[in-house]
């Protein structure tokens, strides 16, 4: 499973914590790599390239989860 579809398993309507709100973000994102399983990718990326603001910190929290599955 991608990094991508992860995240998708918690969008929602109401941004209820960090993971959604990333999810959200993510989800409308047409240029966040989709394919990635990759760390370094992804959070490149994010503090690069997005068209979104987001606190790597809690990035790295939700990432952490990703792995833990």
């Amino acid at each position: 499973m991608t990094f991508y579809q992860y995240l998708m398993r918690f969008r929602a309507p109401a941004e209820t914590d960090d993971k959604t709100r990333l999810a959200n973000l993510v989800f409308q994102d047409t240029t966040f790599p989709r394919q990635s399983h990759d760390y370094d990718e992804v959070s490149t990326y994010l503090e690069t390239s997005a068209n979104f603001y987001f606190n790597l910190s809690l990035f790295d929290q939700i990432w952490q989860d990703y792995l833990n599955l």
